[in-house]
């Protein structure tokens, strides 16, 4: 649908979840800064939203935690003078740091050793670089 909020793969927010609010904004304008409502917030209820299925959502709250109030997911956007830009850039913002919260943990680092050769290698060059700087001193007997 044109008014849901894609956010990653087959996650689809529902038009009907996100919740629009708008006010006046600080910043650039000039005068129309006085009289336009361009600071757009988007929320989402992340803890009952559709979108998510259960594992999703409590990853979502897991990893939300600190940004969620009740359960609520807020973005504000006021960087255009536009109210349509500032929309676009409100949900942009929600669906990054939505897809961001969902997305699976990053495979754990395999520790590697150094290979005997490298380990050989390190070990000539810094013999090489004694032997180097042992020529350079000067005989002081």
């Amino acid at each position: 649908m044109p008014g849901d909020l894609r956010i990653r793969g087959s996650v689809v927010v529902p038009e009907a979840e996100l919740a629009w609010r708008f006010s006046r904004s600080s910043g650039p304008g000039g005068q129309g800064v006085n009289t336009t409502d361009s600071r757009v917030e988007l929320s989402l209820d992340v803890a009952t939203t559709s979108a998510l299925s259960p594992y999703l959502r409590e990853r979502a709250l897991a990893n939300l935690g600190d940004r969620l109030v009740d359960g609520v997911l807020t973005v504000s956007a006021a960087e255009q003078r536009s109210q349509w830009q500032n929309r676009l850039s409100a949900e942009r913002k929600l669906a990054d740091a939505l897809g961001a919260a969902i997305a699976p943990p990053p495979r754990p680092r395999v520790p590697t050793k150094p290979s005997a050769s490298a380990r050989r290698r390190r070990v000539d060059d810094k013999k090489r670089r004694g032997t180097i700087k042992k020529l350079r001193r000067g005989d002081h007997d």
